[in-house]
């Protein structure tokens, strides 16, 4: 979407400067790294950009699985694998700090008494 709103379906266009090839690599137990390798529009790589590396995993949490994406700097596969374990344990501490930030927002909210609560339907 741009700002000047929504665009019509028949006005989309592929940024075809900016394409990326995917690949994911899984030891199907707890790890997936996503590589994105740039390419050409006629899909030869392209050296001039980056290949971009992502960790990607799922912790379990009383609600149920938590998906966990965190950008790898890497210059290669096997050192975006030795990377993988710091690199997703910076990211569940940034989703940890987030939860204790909106509980923080949540305990520091000012209820006034007589009136609704945010959130909550009044009848009236």
């Amino acid at each position: 979407m741009s700002s000047d709103g929504p665009k019509a379906l028949s006005d989309i266009e592929v940024d075809r400067s900016n394409l990326y090839r995917e690949d994911v690599y899984t030891d199907l137990k707890i790890a997936s790294i996503r590589v994105l390798t740039p390419v050409n529009a006629d899909g030869s790589p392209d050296p001039s950009r980056a290949v971009q590396y992502t960790g990607e995993t799922q912790l379990m949490s009383q609600m149920g699985p938590v998906p966990v994406h965190a950008p790898i700097d890497a210059k290669s596969l096997d050192e975006a694998l030795s990377k993988f374990p710091e690199a997703v344990n910076q990211a569940v501490e940034r989703l940890m700090e987030e939860a204790r930030e909106v509980q923080r927002r949540e305990a520091a909210r000012i209820v006034v008494p007589g009136q609704p609560l945010p959130g909550k339907i009044t009848l009236g």
